[in-house]
């Protein structure tokens, strides 16, 4: 995977993973839009991506991939895990 973003285009997102589980996201509005709704089709562009991967990943199909892909996203909006922290 590559790190550095193709010529013409900006990072908007970029998350790592701790070997604890702790999710770092760093988020770049402006490299994205000035509507926030743009990041929201952009997650949503995402979870599908995910769902292909993971599908390969493990064997299970796109759809049951998908579909607890949404499961978490519902039920961590419904009760979020992580409280944000701004990044100095």
């Amino acid at each position: 995977m590559s790190t550095a973003p193709a010529k013409g285009h900006a990072d908007f997102l970029r998350m790592t993973a701790a070997e604890d589980g702790k999710v770092t996201c760093v988020v770049n509005p402006h490299a994205l839009a000035a509507d926030p709704a743009v990041f929201g089709i952009a997650l949503a562009d995402a979870a599908r991506h995910g769902s292909k991967a993971w599908s390969q990943a493990v064997g299970c199909s796109e759809e049951e991939a998908l579909e607890r892909i949404w499961w978490a996203l519902d039920a961590e909006r419904s009760s979020p895990t992580d409280d944000p922290q701004q990044l100095s």
